[in-house]
């Protein structure tokens, strides 16, 4: 099947052109529906449970997939929380003919287990092993402290509004 670990998880698709957003390149909501997919089975796959998107951060679309062109998803767990995972997504695209491949997107997806009540479930510690693994995990543990710190300001500058009216 595959020599990946649990935390790992790659997904090739080929785009199509019911894929194509009026320019001619692949829609980014088509883009954004296979990024989800990918996180939810890299996640489903390491908790061995169902789980349910929480947040995506940091989309980034660094050029336009084209049409006819083979698109790599490279999935990790980045950092577990006590039910959510950071799912880090690369995305490459590849010309088939010349074989130039290309790095077009990155994201970061939050995902959460649950049980068959839907209810969060504890996930397993994900315990980087690699220097590249090491980075992600610190860098996930930052994002969720910038997220969570956006949340108190957004939160703060939501009750200054009402009070003014």
């Amino acid at each position: 099947m595959t020599n990946l670990p649990p935390h790992q998880l790659t997904m090739t698709v080929l785009m199509t052109p019911d894929m194509a957003n009026f320019s001619g390149n692949v829609h980014g909501g088509n883009l954004l529906k296979l990024l989800d997919q990918v996180a939810y089975a890299c996640a489903s796959r390491y908790a061995r449970r169902y789980v349910v998107t929480m947040s995506v951060d940091q989309v980034t679309f660094k050029q336009p997939i084209h049409v006819g062109e083979m698109v790599y998803f490279l999935a990790s767990v980045n950092r577990t929380g006590r039910s959510s995972m950071e799912i880090g997504i690369k995305v490459l695209a590849e010309n088939i003919r010349t074989q130039e491949n290309r790095h077009v997107n990155s994201c970061f997806f939050t995902m959460v287990a649950v049980d068959d009540n839907h209810k969060s479930i504890d996930v397993p510690e994900f315990m980087p092993t690699t220097a590249d693994e090491v980075r992600r995990h610190a860098a996930a543990g930052a994002r969720k402290e910038m997220r969570l710190e956006l949340m108190q300001k957004t939160q703060s500058i939501k009750g200054m509004s009402s009070v003014q009216g």
